[in-house]
């Protein structure tokens, strides 16, 4: 799942990078609101996770921004701003979540999960190619009915490839789906994983 997280205190989004980034999700970091329609125009992102008090643009008029151009991807609200008037404008804004710093890594994972059950049941169903079966509720996999112990890349590369049956994915695409960062051309990392 590739997520943008805005974020402006540089401190709170590495950690939030780091956290989602172990748990296999593909990160992208953006620190002001005037980026994120540039960011979201330029990649397909699965969930936006967005502060309210942006440098240049409110999270919350980013968040109507958006909704307007027709993006419908989840949007999770992380913000320092607890009061119950809060937390009404931010869903009314369109966001699907809303999430009062501080938090635990444990409770943003288990939101978006949450969020992506309801955003597309059928991502979330089992997947199967030959007696290879993939279950992204849960992240387990199994061949034959055995359970296969995966890394959380491992994982990741074989959700992508599972998804895209009976297509071929270049370099690129999975580098961006798996690792979502540059990789050298002469790279062998995505071979050695396979």
């Amino acid at each position: 799942m590739r997520v943008l997280v805005v974020e402006d205190e540089p401190r709170m989004a590495a950690l939030i990078q780091q956290g989602l980034e172990e748990e296999a999700y593909a990160v992208d970091v953006v620190g002001n609101g005037r980026d994120v329609m540039l960011w979201v125009e330029s990649a397909t992102y699965d969930m936006v996770l967005l502060d309210i008090m942006l440098p240049g643009m409110s999270g919350l008029d980013v968040c109507r921004q958006l909704r307007a151009a027709g993006h419908n991807m989840p949007i999770l609200m992380l913000t320092a701003r607890d009061t119950l008037p809060d937390k009404v404008k931010g869903l009314d804004s369109g966001a699907d979540d809303y999430l009062v710093k501080p938090f635990a890594i444990e409770e943003l994972t288990a939101r978006m999960r949450a969020l992506a059950r309801r955003e597309a049941p059928v991502k979330t169903a089992v997947l199967t190619v030959a007696n290879l079966t993939l279950d992204p509720a849960t992240k387990l996999a199994q061949r034959g009915g055995e359970i296969i112990e995966l890394t959380a890349k491992e994982y990741a590369l074989l959700e992508t490839l599972m998804r895209h049956p009976n297509q071929i994915l270049n370099r690129e695409q999975i580098i961006d789906h798996v690792w979502n960062m540059e990789f050298e051309s002469g790279s062998k990392l995505i071979e050695v994983y396979i």
